[in-house]
């Protein structure tokens, strides 16, 4: 096949990531097969896409009629050959455990056609790491995606330095034919861009929670209707940029950063939670949460179509 035809897609691990991946690619219409070595998973993950693909309707993400030809089509892989053995394009979507991972790799490249392209939704582990027992690195690269997949835009593509930038050009088309926006990384490293982000904004929140500074609910909410809005809006730094008036970039960042040195003296820098503190904070954000689950995941999703749409216009 060629790039510019509708890739067949083979998605092997059918968690929260990897049904993300099989609703993303049904709403387009995409031919899919999904694998799991639990079958009890893969017994319920068929009824869980399904559920996702019908809210992609709802909000309007996607073509009723499409979706629904896309969805009935989808297959179910009897095993790893019967999922893989015809894809284009192979997500492995499998726990965040390396030998784990390479081994599923490794299965994957054992069985799959030498032409398709696999790609890892890890963010824990590199592309090198991953593809160190492949006999074809070059047809492998990291796509990780946000969650919920098929909402967040953003994929973070990571190549290794063995990866075949034919492949990567492959997958970058294939993830903007999916609405998505992908970002090719130059160099690898630890957690990407958004794993990064998450873990040292996070870091911050957790210890203003313990510090008694604010609680669960009220840093949420200052965290998205505050700087989260900034941050969609442009990004960090053209949000400087574009804040500094008058002044000029060169005068008002060298005034900011001079600002920052004392805030970042002041932040947290533990490197993990002692089991006392984890066990206090699971249970503030178990007490904050736990009963609305459903309402809110649901009204997350809308706020995301919402802010979506409004980027876009």
């Amino acid at each position: 096949m060629t790039r510019f035809e509708t890739p067949r897609v083979a998605i092997v691990g059918v968690g929260e990531i990897g049904r993300g991946w099989a609703a993303l690619a049904i709403a387009a219409g995409w031919p899919i097969t999904i694998y799991d070595s639990d079958a009890e998973l893969l017994g319920a993950a068929t009824d869980a896409i399904g559920d996702r693909v019908v809210t992609l309707v709802r909000l309007k993400r996607a073509v009723t009629e499409v979706a629904e030809d896309a969805l009935n089509e989808m297959k179910v892989g009897r095993s790893l050959l019967h999922a893989v053995a015809e894809a284009d394009w192979v997500i492995k979507a499998v726990a965040e455990d390396l030998p784990v991972k390479q081994k599923v790799l490794q299965q994957i490249e054992q069985v799959t056609r030498e032409t398709a392209i696999i790609t890892s939704s890890a963010s824990g582990f590199g592309p090198t790491a991953l593809s160190a027992r492949l006999e074809r690195p070059e047809r492998f690269l990291v796509g990780r995606p946000m969650d919920p997949v098929e909402l967040i835009p953003l994929v973070e593509v990571v190549p290794s330095p063995r990866t075949d930038p034919a492949a990567v050009e492959d997958i970058r088309f294939w993830l903007s034919l999916l609405g998505r926006a992908p970002v090719v990384f130059r160099k690898e490293i630890p957690g990407n861009l958004a794993a990064r982000l998450n873990a040292a904004i996070w870091r911050e929140c957790i210890q203003m929670v313990l510090d008694g500074v604010l609680d669960v609910e009220d840093i949420d909410r200052a965290v998205s209707v505050g700087p989260a809005l900034s941050l969609a809006a442009s990004g960090p730094n053209l949000a400087h940029h574009l804040a500094a008036g008058e002044w000029g970039v060169e005068v008002s960042l060298s005034k900011l950063l001079g600002t920052y040195e004392g805030i970042w003296k002041s932040l947290a820098e533990w490197k993990q939670l002692s089991h006392e503190d984890q066990k206090r904070l699971i249970k503030l954000v178990d007490k904050s949460y736990s009963r609305h689950v459903s309402e809110l995941r649901e009204a997350r999703d809308q706020r995301l179509v919402r802010l979506l749409e409004a980027m876009r216009e």
